[in-house]
C-alpha cells in the first residue's frame, strides 16, 4: 500500500512540475523587491548594532529599476544615512548611491541576490563635506557590495504553496523590464 502511495505522489509531482513549466512564470515586481530590500537593510542594521558595531545604517529610500534598456541588470538608487555612534554622539552622514548589478537566484537558499555590483553615481552630505568624496565612497561601496552579496533582496516564502513548489524545481531568474521572472533552469 505504501509503495502505491509513493508512486502516486511521484506521478502527481511529475505532472505538477510539467504543468508548472508551461504556466506563466512566477513574477516579482520592482515594488516587492524594494519592500524586501528595505526590511533586509533594517534587519541587518539591527543585528549590526546588537553585535556592537559603531556604525548604523538607515535606508530612507530604495528605488529599483529592473531591466533598463532591455539589459539583464537591476539599477538600485539608495538614499539613507550612515552614522558613527561614538562617545555618546552620533555623527550622521547622508548618503545617496546608484549601483547596478545582476540579479542571481541561489537555489540552495531559495533567494535572489544582487551580484557583480558597479557604482554608477554617489554623493554624501555631512556637516564636514558635501559632494562625492572618492575614498569614502569606495569604502561605502565596498560595504554595500558585501551587504548585497550576502543579504538576499528576495526570498521565496516557504509558507506559500506556489512559491514552495517553485523552490523544489530547478529554477532560474530572468530579468524583464519592471520585474523578475522565475523560469525553468537550463539543464
Amino acid at each position: 500500500m505504501l509503495k502505491h502511495t509513493r508512486l502516486w505522489l511521484v506521478l502527481f509531482l511529475a505532472v505538477a512540475a510539467s504543468g508548472c513549466a508551461s504556466l506563466t512564470p512566477y513574477v516579482i515586481s520592482e515594488s516587492e523587491i524594494e519592500g524586501h530590500l528595505k526590511k533586509a537593510v533594517s534587519d541587518f542594521d539591527r543585528k549590526q548594532l546588537q553585535s556592537g558595531s559603531p556604525l548604523s545604517l538607515s535606508l530612507s529610500d530604495a528605488d529599483i529599476t529592473l531591466g533598463p534598456d532591455g539589459r539583464d541588470v537591476a539599477v538600485i538608487n539608495l538614499k539613507g544615512q550612515v552614522a558613527l555612534n561614538a562617545l555618546m554622539a552620533k555623527l550622521p552622514v547622508d548618503l545617496a548611491l546608484k549601483v547596478e548589478g545582476a540579479p542571481v537566484y541561489d537555489s540552495q537558499e531559495k533567494a535572489i541576490y544582487i551580484r557583480r555590483l558597479q557604482l554608477l553615481e554617489s554623493s554624501i552630505d555631512s556637516p564636514f563635506f558635501k559632494g562625492d568624496l572618492e575614498p569614502v565612497t569606495r569604502n561605502v561601496m565596498r560595504a554595500v557590495s558585501q551587504m548585497l552579496e550576502t543579504m538576499p533582496v528576495y526570498r521565496l516564502d516557504e509558507a506559500d504553496f506556489a512559491q514552495r513548489m517553485f523552490g523544489m524545481m530547478p529554477m532560474d531568474v530572468r530579468v524583464a523590464p519592471g520585474r523578475l521572472e522565475f523560469v525553468m533552469a537550463d539543464q
